[in-house]
């Protein structure tokens, strides 16, 4: 029995290499903003985070690469970065240099949708959202200088800070994450960057939730893609949503103060979807969002009460400040335009348009009878269910 101190344990991260040393070298102070000829002002870039879909990538790159092979030679070694995945190279104040070429340790720091212990295996449809990328067995110091470029798929993100005596690791670890995320999820942001194809979503009352964004989605996407009767594949989504998922969303939802209050309510209508009940679902659910709103509201806001614009915006804006931003996998602004266009749509009453996706359709009793149907009910529980990571 190994009874060392080198013994592995749960938790315990190690670099899987050293990083080639340099000494004596002139660190970069950044990159050229701009052409300028010699004794005139030149803008530098000193903090920059880009990806090869860029052309600027591929100039900024090409030149670092030059930079390290010439480091490279004077200090008697080779180095061939085209086959590398993970660059890190770090200059620090004391002139010397660190290069990493796939032997540092890398981790992503993500946002779960469900509990995990230490050691547990992470699959991709447990994350929600990835927030930063960092180096977690690299010593970085506030002199340091640091240039990344790692691959991502067919990708590659390429950052750095060179701003003299004042490295911000935190941010640099967040910027990196949202270079993985663009790279990683870029076919999201496509979709939800076309306007005719977010529109095509929106009218079938689908929505990258994120129950749903690293497994059926996938599917979904296409289909809206082709332009493909999306009806194929929606009672399989449905059927994916077996009693043991639906009552892991439950728990999910009463673990939050705004939600406990209406556990009960919650709980009939997950029983009725277990049931194949749709309509007590949907009526429950689409007339229960928005007091939950005002729950969650009130609790933020020491008590105050808000229109229903208000709260929309309040529930875009708690998932920005969540996760740090408007651009991450959770899509606040894009959630804000699906809960005005489709959740809480108008309708026109004399023209009999409303349907089950509309909340104010359901509460005024204007929904179509056949549009109470399995599917709706589960985007009503997968809407829900994306205001309770917001909030």
């Amino acid at each position: 029995m190994n009874t060392s101190d080198d013994t592995p344990r749960i938790g315990d991260v190690r670099n899987i290499g050293e990083p080639l040393r340099f000494a004596n070298v002139e660190p970069l102070a950044g990159f050229s903003a701009e052409p300028a000829k010699k004794g005139q002002q030149v803008k530098v870039w000193t903090r920059l985070a880009l990806t090869s879909d860029e052309p600027l990538f591929h100039r900024l790159v090409k030149d670092l690469a030059r930079v390290i092979h010439h480091m490279a030679q004077q200090a008697g070694t080779a180095v061939d970065l085209r086959r590398a995945d993970t660059v890190l190279l770090i200059f620090k104040p004391d002139d010397s240099a660190e290069l990493w070429v796939d032997t540092a340790a890398v981790s992503l720091w993500c946002m779960p949708k469900r509990a995990m212990k230490a050691g547990e295996v992470v699959f991709e449809e447990d994350i929600v959202d990835v927030t930063g990328m960092y180096f977690p067995c690299v010593d970085f110091g506030e002199g340091d200088k640091v240039f990344c470029l790692f691959r991502q798929d067919w990708r590659f993100g390429f950052a750095f800070d060179t701003t003299a005596g004042k490295l911000d690791i935190e941010g640099f670890t967040t910027t990196l994450g949202t270079l993985y995320r663009q790279m990683r999820y870029k076919h999201l942001y496509d979709a939800l960057g076309e306007a005719a194809l977010f529109d095509r979503l929106l009218a079938t009352g689908w929505f990258p939730f994120v129950e749903i964004i690293n497994a059926e989605f996938k599917d979904i996407l296409s289909h809206c893609e082709a332009g493909f009767d999306i009806a194929e594949i929606e009672e399989k989504v449905v059927a994916k949503f077996d009693t043991p998922r639906t009552e892991r969303i439950l728990e999910r939802w009463v673990a939050k103060p705004h939600f406990g209050a209406k556990a009960e309510l919650l709980k009939e209508a997950i029983t009725a979807y277990n049931n194949r009940k749709p309509i007590s679902v949907i009526k429950i659910l689409l007339t229960e969002i928005e007091g939950i709103l005002k729950e969650a509201y009130r609790a933020a806001h020491d008590g105050q009460v808000a229109k229903l614009k208000d709260l929309l915006a309040f529930a875009e804006a708690s998932a920005e400040r969540k996760v740090g931003g408007s651009n991450t996998l959770l899509f606040p602004k894009a959630f804000g335009r699906y809960l005005n266009k489709y959740t809480f749509a108008n309708f026109d009453p004399s023209a009999q348009t409303g349907t089950a996706g509309s909340r104010h359709a359901v509460g005024h009793g204007a929904a179509s009878q056949e549009s109470y149907t399995m599917v709706s009910a589960l985007q009503a529980i997968l809407t829900l269910d994306q205001i309770a990571f917001y909030t």
